[in-house]
């Protein structure tokens, strides 16, 4: 105790003493009311009060080593041989009449698999666990390997919460009602179709109830004649599944080495913001860009409406010089016939910009690579009475000579609007003026901030409707559910039916893709600082 204690010095309870425990009553109740809809409290509960009980009573246990390579064998022996071969004939045990209408049918009240099947998490899906019997029996079989372990004093850290994982990933992969085990698998290694089961080998057991009685290991059941003649062929069959024909295809590839995290089939928690670089992914980055090589893979896939969106990956970074290809339209020379059309969003890229501009803006300066984008931008803006200033003489010239309009080289660099692309350097945007200064990109990579005081628009893009669906990762450096312009451009010929391409030098009518975008539910993005 403090020697003149303040206020707050004592905690505001401990005038109530003992009683101070009942103010979780509240919460005791609260979660006795939530009882009746989740049920993988029961599981929570048998589990700490085994570890417990046997945490007390085993002193050997409190300091166990990581890693002992003869414990991990022995744990792995003992439940390839006593406990799968007990579990077999507890399991068939489990399908004669009197302990099925009594236990066992409760499991199978539902023929479809699914991974809740082992430790239910709501009263909807109560039907599909175990009763409380089963598993006592179970946790007896199950303990043999751990508490074994234990007692002959070759356990380890790594034999008991792995063999723990090596259980519940088993029992999960069974029951997922998806076959995703590669048929290489079983071709590489033929004897491992008799060590480790399939979801389709245990939907059978669901499905048909008396056979594929075995835990993860089917060797028992081929020793004893149980094994569904069909596992087979349902396990090829469920790998051969319809190619999906989508309707619009969003070809892209990786800006950087770590921005494969960011895609969907990466880390949830990257992929549901926006890509910024973290040195430490660099390295396992490298391993999996390589591990892809140069397969182009499907890394998501949406639904608007009744549409069918993808999005392919190409896993290389780097390769978006629009010198390689002519914008596209050396694809299409190459294949005159291609009923495909190729869309790169630059009008939509065009219309994004010019509406990003304040109302009132009579003069903008313009600095950036030039491409057929920066051409269309300035040739709108100039069409609009905006007069068009650059940094550069070069730029200057080349602008008014595709644009056949006037643009001037800025010598105060006082406007408030800067449209800018790739090559804006920190000097360049130190000139700009204080505190009022919007600067606007239109390249597909975003301008290095340098700026505290200056307002930053996204890179030409447009936030989603919420019709759009399965849109879990950001695009990008783009905020969740906003999507680029060359994305959005793609879904809107297709639900507009425009049968034309939009590549090389092509732009296609920027008034029209804007209007047809608003009208379809996308909405312009907000600045980004």
């Amino acid at each position: 105790m403090a020697t003149k204690p303040g206020m707050l010095t004592d905690w505001p309870w401990k005038p109530l003493g003992s009683y101070k425990y009942m103010m979780l009553g509240p919460w005791a109740m609260h979660s006795l009311a939530k009882a009746k809809h989740e049920l993988e409290d029961d599981q929570i509960l048998l589990n700490g009060l085994l570890f417990y009980f046997f945490n007390s009573i085993l002193p050997a246990s409190s300091s166990l080593p990581v890693w002992r390579t003869d414990g991990v064998v022995i744990t792995a022996l003992l439940h390839a041989g006593p406990i799968e071969y007990l579990y077999y004939w507890l399991h068939r045990a489990l399908h004669h009449h009197y302990l099925y209408s009594r236990y066992h049918s409760h499991h199978h009240s539902s023929i479809v698999t699914e991974p809740i099947s082992f430790n239910g998490v709501c009263d909807d899906h109560a039907a599909v666990i175990h009763p409380f019997a089963e598993h006592i029996a179970y946790y007896m079989l199950f303990g043999i390997p751990l508490l074994g372990t234990l007692f002959i004093g070759v356990t380890s850290l790594a034999s008991l919460f792995g063999y723990i994982t090596y259980i519940d990933f088993m029992n999960n992969m069974g029951h997922c009602n998806f076959e995703f085990i590669p048929k290489w698998l079983f071709s590489v290694f033929p004897p491992l179709k008799y060590f480790m089961y399939t979801p389709s080998f245990h939907s059978l057991h669901h499905s048909q109830f008396r056979t594929n009685y075995s835990l993860f290991m089917p060797l028992y059941d081929y020793i004893h004649g149980t094994t569904d003649r069909s596992s087979d062929a349902l396990y090829e069959s469920s790998l051969e599944r319809l190619q999906e024909i989508p309707d619009v295809v969003h070809l892209t590839h990786l800006t950087t080495p770590e921005s494969i995290f960011h895609l969907r089939l990466g880390f949830a928690s990257f992929a549901s913001r926006p890509h910024e670089s973290k040195w430490s992914s660099w390295p396992l980055s490298w391993l999996l860009t390589f591990i892809n090589g140069g397969s182009t893979f499907l890394a998501e896939t949406n639904m608007l409406g009744k549409l069918k969106l993808q999005t392919w990956t190409v896993p290389r970074y780097s390769i978006q010089s629009q010198e390689v290809n002519r914008s596209g339209e050396f694809f299409i020379e190459r294949h005159p016939q291609l009923k495909t059309k190729v869309v790169d969003g630059s009008s939509l890229a065009v219309a994004i910009v010019l509406n990003s501009i304040p109302t009132g803006t009579t003069e903008i300066l313009f600095r950036g690579a030039l491409s057929k984008l920066a051409f269309a931008i300035v040739s709108a803006l100039l069409q609009r009475r905006i007069q068009v200033a650059t940094f550069y003489e070069t730029e200057m010239l080349k602008l008014s000579a595709a644009t056949k309009g006037e643009v001037a080289v800025s010598k105060s660099y006082t406007q408030k609007v800067w449209i800018v692309g790739d090559g804006l350097s920190r000097d360049e945007q130190v000139k700009a003026p204080k505190g009022t200064t919007l600067f606007i990109p239109f390249s597909h990579f975003p301008p290095k901030k340098e700026r505290d005081d200056a307002s930053y628009c996204h890179t030409p893009s447009m936030i989603a409707p919420s019709s759009l669906q399965n849109l879990h990762s950001c695009e990008n450096w783009l905020p969740r559910r906003v999507l680029s312009a060359a994305r959005i451009a793609g879904i809107l010929h297709a639900l507009e039916g425009w049968d034309v391409h939009e590549c090389g030098d092509s732009i296609f009518d920027v008034d029209k893709i804007w209007e047809a975008a608003i009208r379809h539910g996308f909405r312009p993005t907000t600045i980004s600082k």
